[in-house]
C-alpha cells in the first residue's frame, strides 16, 4: 500500500552514489576525506551583509567565551534564528543539503548554528569531533554534519578551522596532534563541509583582524539538537521563517509518526502553544486534541 509507513530499519545499508555530477564528487571527496571546501556558495555583497550583522548584533562590548573551548577571545551569537533574518540562507545552502541527503537520514535535523567571530590573539581550540558526546564506539557512521561558512577568507593566520583529514574513519581510542592537522583554507563565500565523526578545532588568529564565521551543524532525527530551536526561537516568528529550516528546526515530525504533540504535528502545537500563552492556564484540557477540536490554522 502506497501509504504504509516504512518502520524497518535501514541501517547498515550502502547508499548508492548520486548521480548529479557535482554531489557525486563532493561525496566521494568526503568519503575519502571527511570533509570537502566547497567554494562560491554565496556572493560576496552577502557576505559583508553577514559581516555587518554580525557587528550590530555584537554591539559595543561584545563578550568573550565563556570558557576556553568558546574562546576567551572569541565573540559567539548563539539563537540565529530568533535575532534576525540575515543568516538563513546559509542553514539551507543546495550543494550542503545535497551532501545532508547522502550522509544523514530523512528527517535530519539543525543541531547549531551561531556565529564565530574570532579575534586577534585568540589560541586554537581544542581539537575534538562534534560527535563526540554520543557514546557509541568508532569507526562508525556520523551521527551528524557540520558547515563552517566563510563570512571572511579562511587563511593559515587568521583562525581557519584545522582539520585531521582521514580522521573519520579512526576508531575510538586514537587521538589527534597538532602535527596531524591542516588548516581548512577557504575562500570568502564558500564553506566547509566536515562529517561529525572528523577531528577538528578553531585555528589560533595570529593575524590583526577578526576572522567572521558561522558554523551550522545538522544531526539525525534521533539525535537530541544541541542547541534546542523549539525553545530558542520565539514561535511567534515562526511564519518569518523558511519552511525547510522550520522542518530542520524540527517543525515537522519524523516518519511515521514520531515528534507529534497530543496527536498534533508540531507547528500546529505551536500555534496552540501561541494560544496557550495569551489565555488563563486550563487546568482540565480535552483528553485528545482531535481535528475537530484543534483548528488547522
Amino acid at each position: 500500500m502506497a501509504d504504509k509507513p516504512e518502520i524497518f530499519s535501514k541501517a547498515g545499508r550502502t547508499k548508492p552514489l548520486p548521480q548529479d555530477p557535482v554531489t557525486r564528487a563532493d561525496v566521494k571527496h568526503v568519503l575519502e576525506h571527511g570533509y570537502v571546501v566547497i567554494p562560491e556558495c554565496f556572493t560576496r555583497a552577502e557576505a559583508k551583509e553577514a559581516r555587518d550583522e554580525i557587528v550590530r548584533l555584537l554591539g559595543q562590548n561584545p563578550l568573550g567565551g565563556r570558557n576556553p573551548f568558546e574562546g576567551r577571545n572569541t565573540n559567539r551569537i548563539y539563537s540565529l534564528l530568533n535575532k534576525t533574518r540575515v543568516f538563513d540562507k546559509f542553514t539551507i545552502l543546495p550543494r550542503v543539503l545535497a551532501l545532508n541527503d547522502y550522509f544523514l537520514d530523512p528527517g535530519y535535523l539543525l543541531s547549531a548554528f551561531h556565529t564565530i567571530s574570532i579575534n586577534p590573539g585568540e589560541k586554537a581550540q581544542a581539537l575534538h569531533h562534534d560527535d563526540g558526546y554520543i557514546q557509541f564506539p568508532r569507526p562508525r557512521p556520523p551521527f551528524g554534519t557540520a558547515i563552517m561558512v566563510a563570512f571572511d577568507e579562511y587563511t593559515s593566520t587568521n583562525g581557519a578551522t584545522r582539520i585531521v583529514p582521514g580522521s573519520h574513519k579512526w576508531d575510538s581510542h586514537r587521538r589527534p596532534t597538532e602535527d596531524e592537522t591542516i588548516p581548512a583554507l577557504c575562500p570568502e563565500g564558500g564553506v566547509v563541509y566536515f562529517l561529525s565523526t572528523l577531528w577538528h578545532g578553531g585555528g589560533a588568529n595570529t593575524s590583526s583582524r577578526p576572522r567572521q564565521s558561522a558554523t551550522v551543524q545538522y544531526c539525525n532525527p534521533y539525535i537530541r539538537p544541541i542547541e534546542n530551536q523549539i525553545l530558542a526561537v520565539d514561535p511567534r516568528k515562526l511564519d518569518k521563517i523558511h519552511p525547510r529550516i522550520l522542518e530542520l528546526m524540527g517543525y515537522r515530525h519524523m516518519d511515521p509518526f514520531i515528534g507529534y504533540a497530543d496527536g498534533l504535528g508540531p507547528r500546529r502545537a505551536a500555534r496552540r502553544m501561541v494560544r496557550w500563552l495569551q489565555q488563563e492556564v486550563d487546568e482540565n484540557p480535552p483528553t485528545f486534541a482531535h481535528e475537530s477540536r484543534e483548528p488547522k490554522l
